[in-house]
């Protein structure tokens, strides 16, 4: 869909002509719609950008800065928003990263990596898990966030503490700065041009580190403030740590937040992943002697060290899986989570042994012993990880959540708790909790906050006015430990640091940007009430989705992210459409939305729910999307009705129509028959799709016979792979119904197929439009034919598509053992087959079906079974083909699988999955031929 453009004021319509000469439009965002969803991170401030550019190559963004410098734009860079304090949001110029910014290089045998700021953290550590590494920030949101964003920030986490942080562990840094220079700190070449080019500002910084390190007192405070974790402002301990003035340059960026230079790639000095871990809670009376413990445990070789309130825990004692004594404990209670590890099970033995008994004159009300089970350590940091969601998920609609992070002396920590707590209950934040890094001193606090009321506003001014005096000023502690200082802490820097330090800072914004145009507003802030300014609204939406908090962690797993919106964007512009229609002004702008909105946010929606799986407070932004197109196909009931009641016909009409275009193909050709068919799709108004060579061919079905065995399995054949067999081009020609017969009958089983199986439907293809009447009776309907066939649950029952399964099992009342093809064979077949790997590689695909339904180890275990090389493609979640998409709305499945193609090694011919539709979209964007993972099992099975 071409993307629409409004007319920009003055220089930024100027910018955008400029921009538009070479990049390609859908990298220049200027629709209302599309600033809107933008101009969105995961704090609680909101600027609206008057120009998005997605940059795709470090020459692009040269030039765009260029651009903007010549015009005197600001601009701001982006690359998750995940940030918590507002850095990544502008009313400017907003510079997004594509995913053309993801490459890593593992270096030292893994002892060190190179990393593009597109990379998100997660995936770096998986890089590095072969090699028993991991980099060293470990931020909570390290699923969702990017380097450029965790180096930007010096984010840390839970075990990261202070020696591990950005800042620490960096072994280089590739810069862009303002004039356009590029420097790589790690490449002597660049830095020798750098040297004759940039000797001004070398001599300057030599000079600022020398001034500071011979006034003592400034120093004293310097180093103060970094024993602590402290990200308030830039990073001063460059000043004093380093005397080459390339160390304190590169040490100046971590922490910076874009207001410096640009960080276009960062190498880090990777560190150990233990490979033995072990976890304890331990539940103390009250907030002082968890603390005087926690003071005990920073002598001891501990790995993580979480505090956690009376009132943190009261917040998740009700949740699955916790601890029964949680929720009998009293507000005054305080837990310490603890976590130690090792290189072999002895030593971490051992360790666990010294630090319950340098804990052993502490008295506990409560506690879970050390434990090496990875299920019972996942549950103890479950309780951990589910206090911020625990917040956001009861706080009113229209309020949002706020989470501020602090550091005090570790032995004031307990002091700071209490007046912590003193103050939530003096400004009325009853459902505040505090948890946090306790061997760093790190606190956080989490409390709900509305700011459509004047009073509320106010109230918030006079509670962050009375936190910065106590952490700042009483306890000498950091106001951002690990957030970034963004926008909401700005205000208050020089609070903290006093006039000689934000003069310094002053000073380094000055050299590295004279102009004035990095993220202007963010660390450094004239404005006293900045803090208090544009405030994010949350209106009420639906209650489907109104429990969200912006945060992006959904972004990564959808597939129409890089297409048209994310799960977070299309909440943000389902906000505003409501507030447009609750308020009743500009209906001009209500229907420019709605239009927009039509096609980004509810026609190229996936709908299958990966967003929840990654979602703190678990929304599905699907649902919502179901919801509003059951109002679109209302129309369409009738028809609907009629297919639901002859699905039979249906499956017939559809193998003509494939047998049509077989017999078209065998007689025009690939050019040919492609040509017509694309103009056909023009004049349907894409109604009609495009064949491509990927399209399958017209199965046949026509059960076999069955043989007698003592095992039985009722077997589902999906519509698709009923009425749709293999490409011409496929390795394997034969309909997924024969070769499942053959899979199943060589594991010992006989096959139990229903007799009048073209009627039957699991309800998916009406459930994804909102016909959810239809789909409940389909599903019923399927239900009953298979409680039969299965002698009331008997026996197991296979269904050769992951969502028909998937779906089959949550909607289903009575008891079944119902599978899709991985399980299924993972579970009840590979064991009885005798296998002869396959001496070549070959691609897989994880449905997200299947990847919602924990295939993925089962999937990878099958195929390195049976192959002697399996490739799971990275990046890719969801294929975007989402039932029918993948026909109306193609641009959705080429989107999300644009990463594929290059990721198929050089000769491998064939490709596997479990879903008959995915499998075409799949074929059509990698050049490989993707199949059922049950025609290897079955090639490969004597």
């Amino acid at each position: 869909m071409p993307q629409t453009h409004n007319e920009l004021d003055g220089p930024y319509q100027q910018l955008f002509e400029h921009l538009s000469l070479t990049l390609a439009p859908e990298q220049l965002m200027t629709s209302e719609a599309q600033t809107l969803a933008y101009g969105t991170d995961a704090s609680f401030y909101r600027l609206i950008p008057q120009l998005v550019v997605k940059v795709n190559t470090l020459e692009q963004l040269q030039l765009v800065m260029a651009s903007c410098a010549n015009l005197q734009l600001p601009y701001t860079f982006r690359a998750a928003g995940t940030s918590l304090s507002g850095q990544a949001i502008s009313d400017s110029v907003l510079i997004l990263l594509s995913d053309d910014w993801r490459s890593h290089q593992i270096l030292d045998n893994g002892n060190k990596i190179s990393l593009q700021p597109g990379v998100i953290g997660a995936d770096a550590n998986r890089y590095l898990a072969p090699f028993q590494r991991k980099i060293g920030p470990d931020p909570a949101s390290i699923n969702a966030c990017k380097i450029g964003g965790i180096a930007a920030n010096n984010a840390s986490g839970m075990c990261c503490g202070t020696a591990q942080n950005s800042y620490h562990t960096m072994a280089s840094i590739t810069l862009v700065l303002t004039d356009g220079t590029v420097l790589n700190t790690g490449d002597p070449q660049s830095v020798a041009a750098f040297k004759q080019s940039h000797a001004s500002l070398l001599e300057q910084l030599s000079e600022l580190a020398q001034t500071t390190q011979q006034n003592t007192a400034l120093a004293d405070k310097i180093r103060h403030k970094y024993r602590l974790k402290n990200t308030t402002g830039y990073s001063l301990n460059a000043l004093v740590d380093f005397t080459d003035p390339f160390d304190i340059l590169q040490h100046l960026m971590i922490g910076s937040e874009g207001t410096l230079a640009f960080i276009a790639e960062l190498t880090y000095n990777t560190v150990v992943e233990h490979p033995h871990k072990a976890s304890t809670l331990l539940v103390f009376e009250n907030s002082d002697v968890a603390c005087k413990a926690v003071e005990v445990l920073a002598k001891q070789a501990v790995a993580a060290v979480e505090l956690m309130d009376g009132r943190a825990l009261a917040s998740v004692a009700n949740q699955a899986g916790m601890p029964k004594f949680i929720a009998d404990l009293d507000n005054q209670a305080c837990a310490l989570l603890v976590e130690t590890r090792g290189s072999q099970a002895d030593e971490l033995s051992q360790l666990c042994q010294q630090v319950m008994d340098s804990l052993r004159n502490f008295p506990r009300v409560g506690e879970v012993a050390f434990t090496t089970k990875s299920s019972e350590t996942a549950a103890l940091w479950a309780i951990r990880k589910g206090m911020f969601p625990a917040v956001g998920a009861v706080r009113e609609t229209g309020t949002t959540v706020i989470i501020e992070d602090v550091a005090f002396p570790v032995e004031r920590l307990a002091n700071g708790v209490n007046e912590l707590q003193a103050l939530f209950t003096k400004h009325g934040y009853h459902e505040a909790i505090i948890f946090g890094h306790a061997l760093a001193g790190n606190l956080h606090f989490v409390f709900t906050q509305g700011f459509e009321d004047p009073d509320e506003v106010a109230r918030y001014g006079r509670f962050m006015d009375e936190v910065s005096q106590l952490v700042a000023v009483k306890y000498q502690g950091s106001l951002k430990a690990e957030h970034g200082t963004g926008r909401n802490m700005a205000p208050f820097v020089e609070l903290e640091w006093g006039a000689e330090g934000i003069a310094l800072m002053q000073q380094i914004k000055q050299l590295f940007d004279p102009q004035g145009l990095l993220n202007p507003g963010v660390i450094l802030n004239d404005d006293s009430q900045a803090h208090l300014a544009n405030l994010k609204p949350m209106p009420a939406a639906d209650d489907l989705v109104d429990k969200c908090i912006e945060c992006g962690f959904c972004e990564p797993v959808c597939p129409s992210g890089s297409l048209s919106l994310s799960p977070r964007q299309r909440i943000v512009l389902y906000r505003e459409l409501s507030e447009l229609r609750r308020t009743g002004d500009k209906p001009l702008r209500l229907a420019e939305l709605e239009k927009d909105f039509k096609y980004q946010g509810v026609d190229t929606c996936a709908a299958v729910g990966l967003c929840a799986d990654r979602c703190p407070v678990g929304i599905n932004t699907g649902d919502l999307v179901r919801k509003l197109r059951e109002k679109h196909y209302a129309k369409h009931q009738n028809i609907a009705r009629w297919t639901a009641e002859h699905f039979s016909s249906v499956a017939t009409m559809t193998r003509l129509g494939l047998g049509t275009a077989e017999l078209g193909h065998k007689i025009l050709g690939d050019k040919a028959l492609g040509a017509i068919s694309k103009g056909i799709t023009k004049v349907s108004a894409g109604k009609v799709p495009t064949w491509n060579p990927s399209f399958p061919r017209r199965a046949k079905y026509q059960p076999p016979q069955a043989r007698f065995h003592k095992q039985k399995v009722v077997y589902i054949p999906s519509c698709a792979s009923r009425t749709m067999a293999p490409p011409a081009d496929a390795i394997d020609p034969r309909p997924l119904l024969e070769v499942t017969c053959s899979v199943l009958e060589k594991a010992g089983y006989e096959v139990l197929i229903p007799g009048n199986g073209d009627e039957l439907c699991c309800g998916m293809p009406y459930h994804s439009k909102g016909m959810f009447d239809l789909a409940s009776s389909k599903s019923q309907q399927l239900e009953d034919a298979i409680w039969q066939l299965s002698e009331h649950g008997r026996w197991p029952v296979l269904m050769d598509t992951s969502p028909c399964a998937k779906r089959s099992k949550e909607q289903f009342e009575r008891d079944l053992d119902i599978h899709e093809p991985i399980g299924f064979i993972h579970q009840h077949a590979l064991d009885k087959l005798e296998i002869a790997q396959l001496d070549e590689p070959v691609m897989l695909h994880l449905t997200c079906s299947s990847r919602r339904m924990d295939m993925h180890d089962p999937l990878l275990s099958i195929a390195k079974r049976c192959a002697k090389q399996a490739i799971l493609p990275e990046h890719i979640y969801c294929c975007g083909w989402a039932g029918d998409k993948g026909f109306t709305t193609p641009e959705l499945n080429q989107a999300a699988l644009a990463p594929l193609k290059a990721q198929v090694p050089e000769g491998c011919t064939r490709g596997y999955s479990n879903s008959r539709t995915c499998e075409i979209g799949l074929s059509q964007h990698s050049g490989v031929v993707y199949q059922s993972i049950l025609y290897l099992v079955d090639e490969v099975s004597l």
